[in-house]
């Protein structure tokens, strides 16, 4: 689902095929899982061809080849294929940075989660093993194991420490916005 963060909570349940009480099955877990892959980082091979899946680098690609039959463009082809690696590089450095930085990142946080599932059954699993539309449960002085959507606060003060987030000396006041 994409923007799950701006959709109403009903509807970020329906996509996922969840319920906030019952949570996920084994068998909607392993299809998600399926899906989805792991709650893990992206492996190099993964993030090198996802730089050569934009429209302008497969025409670029396409032009390379066909002035393969044309001895006249070798410079031409040289130069789209050079702009290509850099770019491919450039795109897989950056990648790899965002991963290097979440995984600094990840030494902050759970890891393991307290997670609904099986007809409201609590139960730990490690956070790599979270899927999208699983439903957790956070209580006082807990870390958030994941990237996630809040379906409900049952309490009358919430406030979450972001300061690891913002790079800040203390944590501030983060706002929730109450939405249906």
């Amino acid at each position: 689902m994409e923007a799950a963060y701006a959709q109403p909570i009903h509807n970020v349940l329906k996509s996922f095929g969840s319920d906030p009480t019952d949570g996920l099955s084994d068998g909607q877990v392993s299809s998600l899982r399926q899906k989805h892959g792991k709650n893990s980082p992206t492996p190099i091979w993964e993030l090198i061809l996802e730089q050569f899946k934009d429209q302008l680098v497969l025409i670029l690609l396409g032009s390379a080849a066909v002035s393969l039959d044309w001895p006249s463009l070798n410079k031409k082809r040289a130069g789209i294929l050079t702009i290509l690696i850099l770019n491919a590089v450039v795109g897989v450095s950056q990648e790899s940075s965002a991963e290097k930085a979440i995984a600094a990142l990840q030494e902050y946080s759970a890891n393991e989660a307290n997670v609904i599932r099986n007809g409201g059954h609590v139960s730990r699993v490690k956070a790599e093993e979270l899927v999208p539309g699983d439903i957790i449960s956070i209580h006082v002085g807990d870390r958030i194991p994941a990237d996630c959507r809040l379906v409900a606060i049952e309490s009358n003060n919430f406030a979450v420490d972001q300061a690891i987030l913002t790079g800040e000396s203390e944590s501030g006041q983060g706002r929730h916005h109450r939405r249906q």
